[in-house]
């Protein structure tokens, strides 16, 4: 086989360019013939869920996935706009064969991407994305094995706008947080929450201000979400908030904001959750699932409590295989996508923000209380925008200045370089326990990169110094 199409998390690139709708129109049949393939005689036609985040080219890649997979036989239903979370669970709870969603998450704009899902609500495996891949190759050098049936063997497409209301009142039932008297402010970033969770909050109880709930798809992300957290930050102060949820464009994430306007990250909304569990002898395995990039805070506070974390490279896969093959419930990543595999099958935001705010309400504590049960580490996280990830990091000089930084940190400080899964970057993560050491490495290595051949620091936090 040749080129990978899926990274890290599902097919993405820039939209009408290395995602095109011709891809998108061969990977949906590709997957829509498996799906087909294990139809027992008799049987129903099997269906594949549809949906999207807001952005722009979303209804162009849609309409490729829905004629890639009813050209194979297998109705398509479109669900229109929903979190990457609600069409998990629901082609977990429909009877669905699969499930397609059509969002590049936390990226730009421009880019997009897909994501499926299988009958279990679980993405797809490392060797079914393999074989799609293998089918999508031999379609492009001209050879395509897939059925075309015809007349009445040609899939339907059908709209289903109301099942959205269904994956709200399960997220209601499984965390029935009261949340009257609690002011909070919801970032929606302009995505695929932007009108589910201000409902959802509000049914609770809860005072809600939402923010960037526009469905335009031109601003997606931009200046917002959870990638942007110190916006909800600065509305939190502004409104006199008890707290702020931060999500991104397909609502897999959520960043928190305390009633003081102090950014809350996934780290410390896992160390939050885990050692409520852990007082209430509700974690299974005594850990929780986190990747390299977790800051070693985390770990210090589990440990401390009689807990533990296992670490995995980046990804929420990863996560995800990690807490299955140990038996755990609780896993993520700092960028807040965290997942309760006791209620959903990937990362959720909105389920992520009731789980915070049930934490509060029972232990009666602020935010500001809570994240300080963690204590962050100083650490740098650098993201370079590179013309191509392949070979860079496999550079003399790169690879000199990687290993003078580990050796100068020592036991007591990390380093770790990686391309983006989903991204044209590099990151780059140092942790230590002396800022200035922090910082100077996190340059230095930031400069070797940008040497190497890089365009440029696009984003950069420095936390815990």
């Amino acid at each position: 086989m040749g080129r990978r199409l899926f990274g890290t998390d599902g097919v993405r690139g820039v939209a009408n360019q290395e995602l095109s709708p011709l891809l998108a129109f061969r990977l949906a049949r590709a997957a829509g013939a498996l799906v087909a393939g294990r139809r027992e005689g008799g049987r129903e036609r099997p269906f594949v869920l549809v949906a999207s985040d807001t952005r722009v080219s979303s209804g162009m890649l849609d309409a490729a996935v829905t004629a890639g997979l009813t050209s194979v036989g297998v109705d398509a239903v479109r669900l229109g706009i929903l979190p990457t979370p609600g069409l998990s669970w629901l082609t977990h709870h429909t009877g669905a064969a699969a499930g397609v969603m059509i969002s590049a998450s936390h990226n730009p704009v421009e880019d997009n991407g897909i994501k499926i899902f299988g009958p279990d609500g679980y993405k797809l495996s490392d060797d079914l994305e393999r074989h799609l891949e293998d089918v999508v190759e031999r379609m492009e050098q001209g050879e395509d094995p897939l059925p075309r049936p015809t007349g009445r063997d040609v899939g339907r497409v059908r709209t289903e706008a109301g099942w959205a209301d269904r994956y709200l009142e399960y997220l209601a039932e499984r965390v029935p947080v009261d949340l009257s008297g609690m002011r909070l402010v919801l970032d929606c970033a302009n995505g695929a929450a932007h009108r589910l969770a201000p409902r959802l909050f509000a049914a609770l109880g809860a005072e809600v201000r939402a923010i960037h709930t526009g469905d335009s798809g031109e601003d997606i992300n931009v200046s917002c979400g959870s990638t942007h957290p110190e916006v909800v930050a600065e509305e939190v102060r502004r409104f006199g908030a008890d707290a702020g949820l931060s999500f991104d464009g397909d609502a897999d994430r959520c960043i928190a904001a305390d009633e003081r306007g102090n950014v809350v990250d996934g780290d410390q909304l896992l160390t939050i959750c885990a050692l409520d569990r852990i007082r209430r002898g509700k974690l299974p395995g005594g850990a929780v699932a986190c990747t390299v990039y977790s800051n070693g805070g985390l770990r210090e506070a589990l440990r401390a409590a009689g807990g533990d974390v296992i670490v995995t490279p980046p990804g929420d896969r990863h996560v995800l295989e990690a807490m299955r093959t140990h038996g755990l419930v609780l896993g993520g990543e700092q960028s807040g996508h965290l997942i309760f595999l006791e209620h959903s099958r990937t990362g959720d935001g909105m389920l992520t923000g009731l789980m915070l705010l049930d934490v509060m309400r029972r232990q009666e504590e602020p935010l500001s209380h809570l994240a300080a049960q963690m204590r962050r580490l100083p650490q740098a996280l650098v993201n370079v925008r590179v013309a191509r990830k392949e070979g860079v990091l496999d550079r003399a000089e790169v690879q000199e200045v990687i290993a003078r930084a580990r050796e100068a940190l020592g036991d007591a400080g990390r380093v770790y370089v990686r391309p983006s899964g989903t991204e044209p970057l590099i990151r780059v993560m140092v942790e230590a326990s002396d800022p200035a050491l922090v910082d100077e490495w996190a340059r230095r290595v930031v400069a070797a990169l940008e040497h190497a051949g890089s365009e440029g620091v696009v984003a950069q936090s420095v936390s815990g110094s």
